[in-house]
């Protein structure tokens, strides 16, 4: 894990790109050159009375501009006061944080389901392999679409089938007939357990990020342990800490 930094960072732009759904671009210039795949942020509110900051996945990194995207949506007024701010502003963030994903080049699988598809981008830019980049959305509101177009070959499944695959991620795989020797995810619980199943199936390296809600963002409050097939060696039971372990585990250490 890379070492993290406190930054009071200066807010590039920020746009809504589908409802609910906003890009943020923050200056941080320690943070960014830090920063890798799969890794997350912690954002401060500015008011006092929301103690605790809110952890965002890394959507992209632009170490020129020593700036950092990221893609969320509005979950409670801890965000919906991020989405308020404006160019120039402020925002006190920690990182980067946690494990983010492990870079091979292999013939791979970028699933990203819902609010899991952004921190896939940055890793789609990064990979030097042959990418097969397959995202589930609700419906017809694809963010982000263009940008994962430019990475290479774009699958989509949607719920209400409006675009690409009527259905689900796995759905979408298995229309196509697509095959990887390793698969990196980032999406609901339902999802991974899935795609897990899948991996072991037919025997390709999964590498999946937990979505989970977090207090201390540090690992220091046991807030969102997940269940381990090991014995943790912070805790000495079968737990691990999705904000210090993970958020990227490889699929056999986790219990879903």
């Amino acid at each position: 894990m890379s070492e993290k930094f406190q930054e009071q960072a200066v807010i590039l732009s920020q746009e809504q790109i589908a409802p609910d759904i906003y890009s943020l671009w923050i200056q941080a210039e320690q943070i960014a050159a830090a920063a890798h795949p799969g890794q997350f942020l912690s954002l401060y509110c500015d008011d006092n009375s929301r103690l605790l900051p809110r952890p965002i996945s890394i959507c992209e990194i632009d170490r020129g501009r020593s700036a950092i995207r990221m893609v969320y949506r509005i979950a409670g007024k801890g965000t919906a006061e991020f989405s308020a701010k404006q160019k120039g502003d402020t925002i006190r963030v920690i990182g980067p944080l946690g494990n983010g994903y492990t870079l091979k080049k292999k013939k791979a699988f970028l699933i990203g389901g819902g609010i899991g598809i952004p921190p896939m981008l940055e890793l789609a830019k990064q990979l030097d392999c042959e990418k097969q980049i397959i995202l589930g959305y609700r419906d017809s509101h694809l963010f982000l679409m263009e940008e994962f177009q430019r990475q290479g070959k774009v699958y989509i499944a949607t719920e209400d089938g409006s675009v690409g695959t009527k259905g689900n991620v796995l759905d979408a795989v298995r229309e196509k007939g697509l095959s990887a020797d390793i698969i990196y995810a980032c999406g609901p619980t339902p999802m991974l357990r899935a795609l897990k199943e899948y991996a072991k199936e037919t025997g390709a390296e999964c590498y999946i990020s937990l979505e989970e809600r977090m207090a201390c963002g540090i690992g220091a409050c046991l807030a969102c342990v997940c269940q381990s097939t090991e014995v943790d060696g912070h805790s000495n039971v079968h737990n691990k800490r999705i904000c210090k372990e993970g958020p990227v585990f490889e699929a056999g250490e986790v219990k879903l």
